[in-house]
């Protein structure tokens, strides 16, 4: 789930299985990852002001707790600020972030790049194609 978690080298980091990320083992952490720790913890004290609050109560787009969007805000800042070095860094050019939306079209291509430099897996052969083949 996104839980912070610590690992060996003691970095607090967010664990989220369904997001490509590299681990940079037990090298010290960067300021871009310390920064984009500390606005996760943030986040987290805020919902933290609200403890008989669900998800749902927390993140409702009309009543969401003005702490809350503002952690959300400094997080957003400091991921973005990431990703913008790692793709210039990269040499790429780097994206527009200003919008939820650029935000998700950047993190879809980036995706695409990712996963299309694994190998096609060929499709096996049936019973009639083997037979044929014969």
């Amino acid at each position: 789930g996104n839980t912070p978690r610590t690992d060996s080298g003691n970095t607090p980091r967010i664990d989220s299985g369904n997001t490509p990320r590299t681990d940079s083992g037990n090298a010290p952490a960067t300021a871009l990852q310390r920064a984009i720790a500390t606005a996760a913890q943030a986040v987290l004290d805020a919902r933290a002001q609200f403890p008989d609050a669900t998800l749902a109560d927390l993140y409702d787009p009309l009543t969401m707790p003005p702490a809350l969007v503002k952690a959300h805000a400094a997080l957003d800042k400091a991921v973005d600020a990431a990703y913008l070095a790692a793709e210039k860094a990269a040499g790429r050019k780097p994206p527009k972030l200003g919008t939820d939306a650029e935000r998700v079209a950047f993190l879809f291509q980036r995706y695409q790049a990712l996963t299309s430099l694994l190998p096609v897996a060929k499709p096996k052969r049936g019973r009639m194609q083997k037979e044929r083949a014969k």
